[in-house]
């Protein structure tokens, strides 16, 4: 029997809020995370400036205990423990200290990379000889499923756990893979999301492939233009965000309230075959992707209310405009409204798209469609293809019913996932 499947719980940590409340605040207002950054101008990196959550000692001690912080150097465990307690919070879920597993309950967070400045102090201890005074966290600390591992100790999780990782797509794949577990009968609630470590050794790479903008170095908050005729490249970010992904017969069972129903979604591979590389999108997968999510959540194009894009501000953005109107044969007037989180928060690269499903999520459930910012002048491939008017520069208060949210991610992977209002 297929089960329809629900969003019963969220958290989030990103870099212009910390906290749903604070969140969707930031986001229905303009409000832009990214700050000049001290140590990417002390390396001298071309882009100087990124969007990294802002989190206090005080709040951090709320979730870890103090012998857990000793020793402890993983900003990405940090930020999807944070945002994964939050989310089980939300839910109405208890922490507890059974002696027995929760078998109804899983993970499925995913992670780029976990620990990176944890591993970089370890490989100098190992080099000085110090091997002995690694601690006993350090392989925790950096093994990639560190995340998924540290929230099924904390919450005593019986069922799958596990870390997904698939470049940029990561976050929108966990909660199809959540989804499909639920679906199919195999668990009832599933911890799904997504984390991103911070820094300059997780950067570099892509300051070095000239990719991150440098245009901005000296105005932060306006360096992040998906869609814009003068973006530069990407700004990058970090962070996490968190859903109890849920069966829905057992959500009303327990008087859960319910934020969204996941209708269905797909994910894909353009192989790196045809126009698709290592770091560029196969426009065939790519709109293949997008019509196989349509056709397996059974809506219409038409009824589609927002698009919350991947759009990084490079100069892909006009092709993944193209390709939306292709999969979906809407155009001009027709297409949907369509933002990208990223001109706020910069690109969080593995926690991208679950932070940015957070911010899909939160506008089926608070009824508005948020702008997207520094895009005042809009790339003539953009406009030649949909309505000026499409893309919100400011707040629209509106019911919305369907939200579809997309992730293309380096490796030629791609994932897409609809959102719907729920309707018993």
């Amino acid at each position: 029997m297929s089960r329809r499947v629900v969003i019963t719980g969220m958290g989030v940590v990103a870099p212009n809020g910390v906290g749903l409340t604070a969140f969707s605040h930031a986001i229905k207002n303009g409000i832009s995370g990214i700050k000049k950054d001290p140590d990417l101008e002390r390396l001298k990196f071309s882009c100087q400036i990124s969007g990294k959550p802002i989190l206090s000692t005080e709040k951090i001690a709320d979730y870890f205990t103090e012998l857990e912080l000793r020793n402890f150097n993983s900003t990405g465990i940090l930020y999807g423990v944070i945002a994964g307690l939050d989310a089980w919070k939300d839910a109405g879920l208890e922490i507890t200290t059974a002696t027995d597993p929760d078998w109804d309950s899983g993970t499925i967070f995913g992670a780029g990379t976990s620990g990176i400045e944890k591993f970089r102090e370890s490989i100098y201890k190992i080099d000085n000889f110090q091997t002995k005074r690694l601690g006993s966290t350090a392989v925790a600390q950096t093994m990639n499923s560190g995340i998924s591992a540290y929230l099924a100790g904390k919450l005593g999780l019986g069922n799958q756990v596990t870390t997904n990782s698939s470049a940029c797509t990561t976050g929108t794949e966990s909660l199809m893979m959540a989804y499909d577990r639920i679906q199919s009968g195999q668990a009832k609630r599933i911890l799904a999301g997504s984390t991103s470590d911070s820094g300059p050794y997780i950067w570099g790479g892509f300051d070095a492939m000239r990719v991150c903008t440098f245009k901005h170095n000296d105005s932060p908050e306006t360096g992040s233009r998906p869609l814009s005729a003068t973006a530069s490249g990407f700004v990058p970010g970090s962070g996490a965000g968190a859903f109890v992904v849920e069966d829905l017969e057992h959500a009303l069972a327990r008087g859960a309230r319910i934020y969204a129903e996941i209708k269905g979604g797909n994910i894909n591979s353009g192989g790196q075959r045809g126009t698709g590389t290592m770091t560029a999108p196969n426009t065939v997968a790519v709109q293949k992707c997008i019509r196989d999510a349509i056709k397996n959540s059974g809506i219409d194009p038409r009824k589609i209310d927002t698009i919350n894009g991947h759009l990084t501000a490079t100069t892909k953005d006009g092709l993944e405009i193209e390709n939306w109107s292709q999969a979906l044969e809407l155009r001009g007037n027709d297409f949907p409204y369509i933002n990208s989180l990223k001109s706020m928060v910069g690109h969080c690269l593995s926690a991208a798209g679950s932070i940015e499903c957070v911010a899909s999520i939160l506008q089926i459930h608070e009824s508005f469609i948020f702008p997207s910012i520094n895009c005042e002048d809009l790339h003539p491939e953009v406009t030649a293809i949909i309505d000026a008017s499409k893309v919100p520069q400011k707040l629209i208060e509106i019911p919305v019913n369907i939200v579809v949210k997309a992730s293309f991610g380096f490796g030629d992977v791609n994932g897409c996932i609809v959102f719907k209002k729920f309707e018993k």
